[in-house]
């Protein structure tokens, strides 16, 4: 069944008959008043009410912006017109974080300092023996030491460093005053202060010497004089702060052919 009505204001005579329901025509009345619907036999009616104006004052509702809810821990739900704000790194990202700048730190302070490592010992070991040096027509840079010297261990980075730049030109040589053997060395180059560095031109003849903790320049100047074959070092005489050969500890060599 199709009901009709409209807006529009008629007069009661017009009448339309609409669907005939078990045999009754319904029949639409159209006016001012409240829509009404009437049957033709019988004479009873069925009111249908249209839409009455409402008294009370109208509430517009205002439309609500839809939420947006992360379902991450720990954060609230933010309005997705709202501002945003980047998103923090998580316990994961931070951890590699830190490992990645504890192995940058180890690897840059390892990359500065792993000279320092260098021992007496190690200069020791490969230094060249004495007579070799005398005889093989290169300059030659002798340094006198001893193991418990703490000038000569604390020199032992920067004496490396020379070393290993001007070691195909210069000879270097390593004597431990605590030998006797070098006995004679110690008197011939007057040796009173450790460490006692003399400088040898090629034919073994003494231009200079430099004692105890001085700048790295002393020694790398002298060695690079030597190295060019200049005729005079520009240090001949240089004494810093050194330790006295006069402490030094008498031990019989085990190896007489030892050069330490």
């Amino acid at each position: 069944m199709a009901i009709q009505f409209s807006s529009n204001v008629v007069s009661l005579q017009r009448l339309s008959a609409t669907h005939d329901f078990n045999g009754y025509p319904w029949i639409l009345v159209k006016s001012p008043l409240p829509l009404l619907r009437l049957r033709a036999r019988g004479l009873q009616s069925v009111a249908c009410q249209g839409n009455i104006p409402d008294s009370s004052p109208a509430t517009e509702k205002l439309p609500t912006e839809p939420t947006v809810v992360d379902d991450k821990p720990g954060q609230d739900a933010t309005s997705s017109t709202g501002p945003s704000f980047p998103e923090l790194p998580n316990k994961e990202v931070n951890k590699r974080i830190a490992v990645l700048s504890v192995v940058a730190a180890i690897g840059l302070f390892a990359s500065g300092r792993l000279d320092f490592g260098v021992s007496l010992r190690d200069l020791s070991a490969a230094a060249l023996p004495y007579e070799e040096a005398l005889a093989n027509g290169k300059p030659t840079v002798v340094e006198f030491y001893a193991d418990w010297c703490e000038v000569c261990r604390e020199l032992a980075p920067d004496v490396y460093k020379v070393e290993q730049q001007y070691k195909n030109k210069v000879n270097f040589v390593m004597l431990n005053v605590d030998n006797t053997k070098w006995e004679q060395e110690l008197d011939e180059f007057g040796v009173e202060g450790i460490p006692h560095f003399a400088f040898l031109d090629k034919d073994g003849n003494e231009e200079g010497n430099v004692v105890g903790r001085l700048p790295q320049k002393y020694l790398l100047e002298n060695v690079d004089a030597l190295a060019s074959g200049k005729e005079s070092v520009p240090h001949t005489r240089a004494v810093g702060q050194y330790s006295s050969a006069a402490f030094r500890k008498i031990h019989q060599v085990v190896d007489p052919r030892s050069h330490g």
